[in-house]
């Protein structure tokens, strides 16, 4: 059952007196003095101009000034203000997910939500979450290789729309609408920093458009942002190690002195974004979009101290600190044709290409057994090692061709016409994993088997540079899968007050099989101020190119003995060893109920309750050793492997949950006015069982209680945002008010539970002249923080870990304020 706690609940009937703001879905661009070519694809219905209010499903369409208002530099920070149950987990010390966060929509996982850009697919990220985040075993969607200057609004279906949109629309849908203006421009400068003075902001963002001739547009986006690192690590007291964790980490006094990094990483962010269209004649129009982003991110590992075998005192006599260097490049390409055949029927044919290179490398580093392995004519060691590495990149590649097709006919003379859409998809997934430099990942020059012993301790030394081992050669590959997709989609208006729709779509991947989905929905209008609205569909995910091939593995001394742990490919031999079987679909059965009310004039309301079984839902198992069973055992001293896991549909769950959104717009005096919003929702994660896909390993050890605590409670079961926006003459005030609900984790000790916040943020802005916007704010201004570890985080947080840092929804960074000015023209 899914629950209020009492905070939230003392707030929820606020929500009965303030707004969301639902607008119209909008027609495409079109080119001065030609004929409006309307778009084929509209969210969540296929049905052009229906209005997000008249949907038989939740549509939430967030605007360009409600983006800008939540005070975010990033989109994605920008959603999980602004949209119910988008959630954008914040992480540090986790790799890779320090530069690309998860997104999530009502409670699930990064990649059971679909996002399209135009109303076209859009191509997930090459990163594969393995570290103990929100996602882990997933690998989503980049929502912020997307600037916001280049964002004309969002539309976000919260409803399972597999049969419409295909694999990973199961939580539902964000489609991300381009600015499509042909003569606007804007110049944005933005800087900021956080109370404690470092995170500092810098954005200089420009948007333009162009007309082309007398029939088309293009409008380009550039945009820099660079974001200074945060650091909230406490000193590194560790009482209960003598001062020792990975080596000695008091200082020469034996004092307490701060050895980690925790926070956001440094980030350096470039966007290059265009759009366009052009008029072939009056029933054909030519569209194009795409962008470039490319962004640099610095983070940290733990600290490696004196007296550790895995430092080097000639190279570090104090200890070092482990840096990872990533760089994301992520371009896209659309265009297409599309048009009317007749006034009933449109057409639209095109293609999308889009790329995510994920490069990972390490500085201030070094390869211990590099530097300790004994030369061969036993004249001692080398005594060398770099200090820095290419670490391998992850690739990923997609290619999606459609062809689609809609529109109305007459089925009777006393019927509303039955409007039909049907189409064609062609995919092509690609994936490579390219090795990183020798000494990012070998045991020595050779690579070799006999262990090589540190020279002051005496110890075993371990494999590849500290910090992040890179990708070797056994774990590079170049792999591609095809998949396509047939969908037919119906709806219409029974009678005047009952709309029906239905949608059914084949889909078949290679290496993955077959699937059928369909979908029912409907909505039935008491009158121009009461509707009800419930969909009941089926779903599925196919498994990710990522999840089948992706393997990562380091080398470990062992009981003497130099062995291989980490994550092995799903697609490999040595899985089929294990008894795991290749990857398959996940599937699901959604259910929607709710009302859109408008009981005065300028009060609109919407309550949506919905339910989400999943079966076979792909996860990382947990490492298995040797002492889960002699099978286990045999197969891994077969493979000379110390510890082993795989990506398997290992896991059912339930999700149930609760979208109540809301807006009221008041009209004040001396030409006021005042605009209240809320979004509450409530989601509740279940794990219902968990099954084994081996027959020799049992299924608690495959999927333990840590894992099944991060799916349950590591996202927010509660969000609530209150917003208030006064207007008067050339003034404007923006208050949100943000309530994250408490989140559980258990990553490397015992449960945590992090109670919920409140979030504030503030900002005024003052129209100086008819094109320049000033804006000075802040957010979180009460300085919130999360919980403390306490007690739980045991050697943790005496490390420095004075938060949490796998499930906050929020992050740790404290109150920030920054100044913007906007200049239009």
């Amino acid at each position: 059952m899914v629950r209020l706690s009492p905070l939230a609940a003392s707030i929820a009937a606020l929500c009965l007196g303030a707004s969301f703001q639902v607008l119209a879905a909008e027609d495409a661009p079109q080119a001065t003095g030609q004929k409006k070519i309307e778009v084929i694809t509209t969210i969540g219905t296929r049905v052009s101009g229906r209005m997000a209010t008249e949907s038989p499903a939740p549509v939430d369409i967030i605007g360009e000034e409600q983006l800008a208002q939540s005070g975010a530099t990033e989109l994605g920070r920008a959603l999980q203000i602004a949209a119910p149950s988008f959630n954008f987990s914040s992480t540090t010390v986790s790799d890779g997910s320090d530069i690309i966060r998860p997104a999530t929509l009502r409670g699930l996982g990064p990649d059971q939500v679909l996002v399209l850009v135009n109303g076209k697919r859009r191509h997930q990220q090459a990163l594969v979450n393995t570290q103990e985040t929100v996602g882990k075993g997933s690998a989503g969607y980049d929502i912020n290789a997307i600037p916001l200057s280049a964002v004309k609004r969002v539309e976000v279906l919260r409803d399972g729309a597999a049969a419409q949109y295909g694999s990973d629309a199961i939580a539902g849908v964000i489609n991300i609408v381009l600015k499509d203006s042909s003569e606007a421009g804007s110049l944005r400068v933005e800087a900021g920093q956080t109370y404690e003075g470092d995170g500092e902001n810098l954005v200089l963002a420009a948007n333009k458009g162009f007309a082309l001739g007398d029939a088309g547009f293009i409008n380009l986006s550039l945009e820099y942002r660079d974001r200074g690192e945060t650091n909230r690590a406490g000193p590194a007291t560790l009482e209960l190690t003598g001062g020792n964790l990975i080596g000695k980490w008091w200082d020469e006094n034996d004092q307490s002195v701060v050895r980690l990094h925790i926070g956001d990483a440094e980030s350096k962010n470039l966007y290059a974004w265009v759009n366009g269209g052009y008029d072939l004649s009056d029933t054909t129009e030519l569209y194009f979009f795409g962008g470039y982003s490319s962004r640099d991110g610095e983070s940290a590992g733990f600290f490696r101290g004196p007296g550790s075998d895995r430092t080097i005192p000639e190279l570090y006599p104090e200890g070092f600190l482990p840096q990872l260097s990533t760089n994301v490049d992520d371009t896209s390409a659309a265009a297409g044709l599309r048009g009317d055949l007749n006034e009933d029927w449109k057409w639209d044919v095109g293609a999308v290409w889009g790329r995510s290179e994920f490069s990972f490398n390490s500085n201030n580093s070094a390869n211990v057994s590099w530097y300790y392995e004994p030369k061969p004519d036993n004249s001692g060691i080398y005594g060398e090692t770099p200090t820095s590495a290419h670490d391998g990149t992850l690739i990923f590649e997609q290619t999606t061709v459609n062809a689609d097709i809609n529109g109305s006919v007459d089925w009777g003379a006393n019927l509303e016409p039955l409007y039909l859409a049907f189409g064609l998809e062609l995919r092509q997934d690609a994936y490579q994993i390219v090795a990183g430099d020798p000494w990012s990942y070998s045991y020595g020059r050779n690579n070799g088997t006999t262990p090589i012993l540190h020279s002051d301790t005496g110890t075993p030394v371990m494999a590849g540079i500290q910090g992040f081992p890179g990708f070797g050669p056994k774990q590079a590959v170049d792999q591609d899968r095809s998949s396509y997709a047939l969908y037919a989609d119906a709806e219409t208006n029974l009678t005047d007050e009952l709309l029906v729709g239905a949608a059914v779509r084949y889909e078949h991947y290679q290496m993955a099989g077959d699937n059928v989905s369909g979908k029912l929905s409907s909505r039935y209008e008491f009158n121009d101020s009461f509707s009800i609205r419930g969909t009941v569909s089926s779903g599925f995910r196919a498994p990710g190119v990522q999840q089948i091939n992706y393997s990562q593995v380091l080398t470990n001394l062992v009981n003497g003995e130099l062995v291989e742990t980490g994550t092995v490919a799903n697609s490999s031999p040595v899985a089929a060893e294990f008894g795991i079987e290749n990857l398959d679909v996940e599937t699901s059965l959604s259910y929607s109920i709710g009302m859109v009310a408008e009981p005065i004039d300028d009060l609109k309301l919407s309550l949506d309750i919905f339910q989400i079984d999943i079966d076979d839902r792909i996860v990382i198992s947990d490492p298995l050793t040797a002492d889960i069973g002699p099978e286990v055992a045999a197969a891994l001293a077969a493979n000379r492997l110390g510890a082993a896991q795989f990506f398997t549909n290992s896991v059912d769950t339930r999700t149930r949950g609760l979208d109540l959104v809301a807006t009221y717009d008041i009209s004040l005096d001396h030409g006021a006015d005042l605009k209240l919003a809320a979004a509450l929702s409530l989601v509740d994660n279940e794990v219902k069982a968990i099954h084994s896909k081996s027959s020799i390993i049992p299924a608690e050890t495959l999927f333990g209680d840590v894992q099944k605590l991060r799916l349950e409670e590591g996202q927010p079961g509660e969000k609530l945002n209150l917003s208030v926006i006064y207007q008067l003459s050339d003034w404007e005030v923006a208050l949100n008010n943000t309530y994250y609900g408490e989140v559980s984790g258990q990553a490397f000790g015992s449960k945590k539970t992090w109670s919920g916040k409140w979030l504030t943020d503030l900002s005024v802005s003052y129209q100086a002249t008819d094109e320049l916007r000033l804006t000075i704010g802040g957010t979180n201004i009460f300085d919130v923080y999360p919980d403390k570890w306490g007690e739980e985080g045991d050697v943790y947080s005496q490390a420095g870990f004075t938060y949490g840092w796998e499930t906050l929804p929020f992050g740790i960074n404290g109150g920030a304020y920054y100044a913007k000015a906007v200049y239009s023209f």
